[in-house]
This record gives C-alpha cells, structure tokens and sequence, in this order.
C-alpha cells in the first residue's frame, strides 16, 4: 500500500499492520482453525470491532496485502505511461508478487493457506475479485473487446498463481507471459 500522509492514516495504518503480524503469529504457532478471532483481537491490543473495521473476515487477516495488489493490477493499466505496453506492465507486478511470495519468508503462510482449506476457499474467492477488478480497468481503458480484458485478467490473475507454485517461478513467468503476449496480441491488431 502508499505510504500513509496523514497522522490519522498512520495510526489506522499501523494498527492493521499490528492485528495482521498478530494473526499471522497466532495462525503460524498455533494454527489457522485453533485460533479465534478474540484471540486475535487481544494479542493485537485491539477490540474486535476495531479488528473487523480493517479486516472484514478471520480468512482476510492472511491476505492483509490484498488490496494492495489489486491496487497496484490496476495501476498498471490506468496508471501507465502511453508508451508503455501494456502486458509487461502487469508482467511487471505479477513478478514483484510472486517473489514476495515464494520468499523463504512467506512459505510458512503459503504452507497454512495450501493445508486450510478455508483459506483456499478465500484465496481462490480473492483472485477472482483480483481478474474482476483488472478487467474492469482493461475495459475502461478501452485495451480491448469485454471478452478480451477478460480474458486477459483471468490469465495474468491466474499466471501468478501457477508461477507462485512451480519449482522454477521466474521460468513459470516467461512461458506463462509468452503465452499471454501471443494471445494478446492475437486478440486483434493494435494492442496497447
């Protein structure tokens, strides 16, 4: 996410960040369904109604950097320079993703979301709201036919998490990006 600017966003800020390192503590030592919310809530120093104020579900306290990266999707479309093509700008993300995501760091969380089946549940939900958003982007900024932006958001959506589980992600992203670029391009003369 932006760095906050204001004081206000700061705190709010940091206080979900705080509930979200807690969580991901408590799920981590313990265990995804061994873990309740007041739990949760108490280790974050926080009162559960300021919990669901940042987290709308126990499955979101996981993916806290979700709207984050359908944020920056998004941006990658909307926010790109003329010049610039449009499917290494969201290449571009996706690769920044999957490395955050298949750090050393993250395979504990990913190890928790591929044995909870809640939490695949909500991941495959949130990837879904991920290639609804971009293709809503694609659409407005007239990349394409609807079925093309569509298509084009389900399959870079989807790149990211075939790349996050091959044994070779940054091999995974050339062939998978390949691929893409070609059915793009093939979409029709003049893609951005």
């Amino acid at each position: 996410m932006p760095e906050p600017t204001g004081r206000r966003e700061r705190k709010k800020a940091a206080t979900r960040q705080k509930i979200a390192d807690a969580a991901r503590r408590l799920f981590l030592e313990r265990g995804y369904e061994e873990v309740g919310i007041r739990e949760v809530a108490a280790e974050a120093d926080v009162a559960v109604t300021t919990l669901f104020s940042h987290f709308p579900a126990k499955e979101a306290l996981v993916f806290a950097e979700d709207a984050g990266f359908a944020r920056r999707l998004t941006e990658a479309v909307t926010g790109r320079s003329p010049d610039t093509p449009l499917v290494p700008a969201l290449r571009h993300e996706v690769e920044a993703l999957v490395r955050h995501c298949s750090s050393d760091e993250a395979a504990p969380v990913y190890h928790l979301i591929d044995t909870t089946p809640a939490l695949r549940q909500y991941e495959a939900a949130m990837r879904q709201r991920h290639a609804d958003a971009l293709a809503t982007a694609l659409t407005a900024a007239r990349a394409g036919s609807a079925t093309a932006c569509r298509a084009l958001a389900t399959f870079t959506v989807d790149a990211y998490a075939l790349a996050r589980d091959a044994d070779e992600p940054g091999a995974a992203l050339d062939e998978l990006f390949a691929m893409i670029e070609a059915a793009w391009a093939a979409a029709g003369p003049g893609r951005p």
